[in-house]
């Protein structure tokens, strides 16, 4: 299966304004690929470049696609390890865009065995319920979000903090006031926290019952996190510090978490995340798929990843209901309240809706 041209987008999908630690989102700077063959299949491919958290912004993942673009054509489309080598040897790093192209291999290599994603890579579906994510405001705001939530029938709450210890205690004391003790809390600080600022807010907020606590400290501080364990009881997971396996094994090895957030933006995408969990999974290291501001394509090819991976326990894939303005994807995943589904049609069974296509910015190569 010969790879004839490759199809790039600039995927922009406007949003309500999210805010972490690190910055403010207001548009989702996503970018979609379709590799085309020389048979009637293409696979699609998306990324969304978060520049606060990996570096990339979308104009420099248009930029790299043309170039890889180039690379891939007359190749096989069937090799993926050799297509994604090929991308390796060019570049160093850029994995958010790297990960558009690897899920469109995966997608034409599910697509030829005519298989759902998750079937091709061994899994099976299960019940599936992702968390609700709330973004940084006033403690009085965030609360009342997290009622909304509750009338509407979530049960899983991620709170992002990381900003001053005393106003990101007082969030989360509101919150739990507001929702009671029957919704689980997560917290994310995005690497917000300095090390005695984490110790501080983890003691203060084991008293209102915290699943984990996502990213506490800058990457930079990853030789902390075995003494930042011991000083507290609520769990750590790493996300900005796992980008890649060999990441994984060197945190699983030095104490310095509990979890792992898998993201296909940060990993590459499929190939390199399977290898994430396969560590994990082998060190008895639950992970969690996460995700940055996808449209459901994407968010299609995380639910077939989780199915395929037991050792995903975790779920934060709510992308598409924090504020997406528009819906620009036709198929794939759907909501029944915060539980995931999928129809298994083959590959990762989404595309993006040709009306919308017509208003991207596109190039061919």
């Amino acid at each position: 299966m010969k790879i004839t041209h490759i199809d790039i987008y600039r995927f922009s999908i406007p949003m309500m304004p999210f805010v972490i630690a690190t910055g403010t989102m207001d548009c989702a700077q996503n970018v979609f690929i379709r590799v085309h063959t020389d048979t009637n299949l293409y696979g699609v491919g998306e990324c969304s470049a978060f520049p606060m958290i990996v570096g990339e912004t979308q104009e420099t993942c248009l930029a790299m696609a043309k170039d890889f673009a180039r690379i891939w054509k007359g190749k096989d489309a069937l090799d993926i390890p050799a297509r994604l080598q090929d991308l390796h040897n060019y570049a160093a790093y850029n994995p958010t865009i790297k990960s558009a192209f690897d899920m469109a291999l995966y997608d034409l290599a599910a697509k030829n065995q005519d298989q759902p994603l998750y079937k091709y890579l061994g899994g099976l579906k299960r019940s599936i319920e992702t968390d609700m994510t709330i973004g940084i405001g006033s403690a009085d705001e965030m609360a009342l979000l997290a009622i909304k939530y509750k009338q509407q029938g979530a049960s899983i709450l991620k709170i992002k903090l990381g900003k001053k210890p005393a106003t990101d205690i007082e969030r989360i004391r509101k919150i739990r006031e507001a929702i009671g003790n029957t919704m689980i809390i997560r917290i994310d600080a995005n690497q917000g926290w300095t090390f005695d600022e984490a110790s501080y807010c983890l003691n203060e907020l084991s008293k209102f019952d915290i699943e984990f606590c996502e990213q506490p400290m800058r990457t930079w501080y990853d030789d902390y996190l075995p003494e930042l364990r011991k000083k507290t009881s609520i769990k750590i997971m790493v996300d900005e510090s796992c980008y890649s396996h060999h990441d994984a094994r060197k945190l699983i090895n030095s104490n310095a978490c509990d979890l792992i957030n898998i993201k296909f933006a940060k990993s590459g995408g499929i190939h390199e995340s399977l290898e994430i969990q396969k560590i994990a999974t082998d060190s008895g290291v639950p992970c969690m798929i996460g995700g940055m501001l996808e449209s459901r394509i994407a968010l299609s090819a995380n639910l077939h990843f989780a199915y395929a991976c037991p050792n995903i326990k975790y779920y934060d894939m709510d992308t598409c209901l924090l504020g997406h303005l528009i819906d620009p994807v036709v198929g794939g995943v759907t909501y029944q309240g915060f539980h995931l589904d999928i129809p298994d049609t083959p590959g990762i069974g989404a595309d993006a809706n040709e009306d919308f296509l017509k208003t991207c910015e596109m190039w061919r190569i």
